[in-house]
């Protein structure tokens, strides 16, 4: 199985890996330094993704379903509310990909917005969201609904809200939803759903990362309203981007993620030997396979982050810079399509969402269908962003209001089981790639551009790339409908 992994994950990486070469030797020059750091990075991606998607099968997945129908089995409401909210609020407050964007938000904000602010606010955000889609799975509440009250008062917060917190609120929904917190959320979501049987249980398998992606944006909203920051500025210095030795920084890299990675699995694996001795009472070999998963997830874990923060993102920045340094700097448009469709293909929580989307619906949907829509979907928002970066009048809001509308409006048509499916590809979409490299593509281009501001225009871009999802995996779902019902009628 995990030959298997590491040949999907090699094609998978290949793709953006030969787009940076080409760029580098055509219009993007880099440096043969940055260059050979992104190429060892690629080596980490690869085997890291690889060992991590095979521990999530064994581990992650295994806990969250056990979790779900354990907390069902009791019947008690207030318990899966409780759980549901630590649960949520847990295995989000160390998600690597949170970590990286409130970090990149510290700095770009020098500081006036910390990291370990960002974290709590965010995390606190999930745990409540998750207990509320947790609730939603027991009383069989329509998820369009749910969807639909949601972000009305997210759009309320926003009407209030400093208009420089709305990227940073946007992204965090995106980020958060990362290669932990997604194979939990979404075996805990089945779980749940898993004791009411049959096609119910279908539909309500998902919605539940999409719900909780929900939970940031609406804390984000609500901290700036009562932090008294009225305006904030940003930048990232060209020059800051770090020029150390190859290998330098992977060394400097891997004790710090290391430590990260452990502190993300430290609560879940507190929760688990409480579930165990309470609920589960695992044998001896079935509570070894899945601590053997544990121990997988967290070596590949520290590979994969050690690859994109010490090799991908300095060239996301450079390549960034240098595209949008030259006179015809609207080729960055083009260049964020391509990097769109293809940063998707290695994006870890995509395939755990891809795979339990074929088991759910026994293969009637193809992983492959789903993948392509959503690569689509992202190609757009990217090149989107781009545009928004290069043209400051357009604000981020003139792309996120008519979208999630839109969004809003086709969850009322499409079928129930792709209403749940688009949501939750959106926070998945929006994992460690994207909050690296794409975000960090973007910070290059806004400071090589002028008249664009970092932190407004550059930050957002991740919540580009969760919103086209939803509308592209809804139309899918229409165009599933429409062939089910032809067939119907042959």
């Amino acid at each position: 199985m995990l030959t298997q992994k590491l040949k999907e994950v090699t094609l998978a990486v290949l793709p953006i890996t030969i787009l940076v070469l080409i760029l580098n030797f055509t219009i993007a020059p880099i440096g043969a330094n940055l260059m050979w750091k992104f190429i060892v990075g690629a080596i980490f991606i690869i085997f890291g993704l690889a060992i991590f998607l095979f521990g999530a099968e064994l581990g992650i997945q295994s806990i969250g379903t056990l979790m779900g129908s354990s907390l069902t089995r009791t019947k008690n409401i207030w318990l899966i509310i409780i759980f549901g909210f630590i649960l949520g609020f847990f295995i989000n407050v160390a998600e690597p990909d949170l970590l990286v964007l409130a970090r990149q938000v510290s700095d770009v904000t020098s500081g006036v917005l910390s990291q370990t602010s960002i974290v709590i606010v965010v995390s606190i955000g999930v745990g409540v969201l998750v207990a509320v889609g947790l609730s939603r799975i027991v009383f069989n509440i329509p998820l369009h609904k749910l969807l639909t009250l949601l972000y009305s008062i997210i759009f309320f917060l926003v009407i209030l809200s400093p208009k420089e917190f709305l990227g940073i609120a946007f992204d965090s929904g995106g980020a958060t939803t990362g290669s932990m917190t997604v194979p939990f959320i979404l075996a805990l979501g089945l779980g749940v759903s898993s004791t009411q049987g049959g096609k119910a249980s279908e539909e309500s398998s998902f919605g539940l990362v999409g719900i909780a992606s929900a939970g940031p944006m609406m804390a984000v909203l609500i901290m700036s309203l009562f932090s008294g920051i009225k305006s904030l500025t940003g930048s990232l210095p060209y020059h800051s981007v770090n020029t150390n030795g190859i290998l330098a920084s992977f060394i400097h890299e891997m004790p710090v993620i290391s430590m990260e990675v452990i502190m993300a699995m430290i609560p879940l694996l507190f929760l688990f030997f409480i579930f165990q001795i309470i609920f589960f009472k695992l044998s001896k070999k079935q509570l070894n396979k899945i601590l053997k998963g544990l121990l997988y997830t967290f070596i590949g874990f520290v590979l994969f982050l050690t690859g994109v923060n010490a090799g991908f993102m300095e060239a996301g920045t450079a390549i960034g810079h240098a595209a949008a340094s030259l006179d015809k700097n609207w080729i960055v448009v083009a260049i964020g399509f391509v990097l769109g469709f293809t940063v998707i293909f290695a994006e870890p929580a995509v395939y755990v969402l891809n795979e339990q989307i074929e088991e759910v619906t026994s293969g009637h949907i193809k992983k492959k269908v789903i993948l392509y829509t959503l690569s689509i979907g992202v190609a757009i928002a990217v090149s989107l962003s781009m545009i928004r970066i290069l043209i400051p009048s357009i604000k981020l809001w003139h792309f996120l209001v008519p979208g999630y509308l839109l969004a809003i409006a086709l969850s009322y048509f499409t079928p129930k089981l792709f209403v749940g499916i688009a949501f939750d590809s959106g926070g998945v979409a929006s994992g460690p790639m994207t909050a690296t490299f794409i975000l960090a593509f973007a910070q290059g281009v806004a400071e090589a551009i002028e008249g664009a501001d970092v932190l407004m225009d550059a930050f957002g871009v991740i919540a580009m790339v969760a919103l086209t999802p939803l509308i592209a995996i809804q139309i899918l779902g229409l165009i599933y409908e429409r062939k089910a019902g032809k067939k119907e009628l042959n």
